[in-house]
């Protein structure tokens, strides 16, 4: 599916200009972090992460006729956490972002990274 391709490599090269691009809009933004989230603020965290993380490496892909299943490693100089990605996708567009973050390790490998 081109549409997640061009997305993992878009975001994982800290190119938010592209991946902003494959967003609908309206599209529905989901994550398990305390804290809210819209597509800017998701964008904000996926920037940190590429730019704080030593490598970002998905380890796992699952393709649905909509859309994709993604679970990446985030290695950081101390540790590495894991995110477990859901993305919708409906016409070459990405509609909904779904992401579940190992909260555990994110705060100790990555601390601040969802603080506003």
């Amino acid at each position: 599916m081109d549409v997640v391709d061009f997305w993992v490599r878009s975001w994982t090269a800290d190119d938010l200009t592209a991946a902003r691009r494959l967003l609908t809009p309206d599209v529905e933004t989901e994550w398990n972090f305390d804290a809210p989230v819209d597509d800017e603020e998701m964008l904000q965290v996926l920037h940190r992460v590429a730019a704080f993380a030593d490598a970002v490496t998905v380890v796992a892909r699952t393709d649905a006729i909509d859309g994709a299943a993604l679970i990446y490693d985030l290695a950081g100089p101390f540790g590495t956490a894991r995110l477990v990605e859901f993305l919708a996708v409906a016409e070459n567009r990405i509609t909904e972002v779904r992401h579940v973050y190992d909260v555990t390790a994110i705060d100790r490998y990555f601390p601040g990274l969802y603080a506003n």
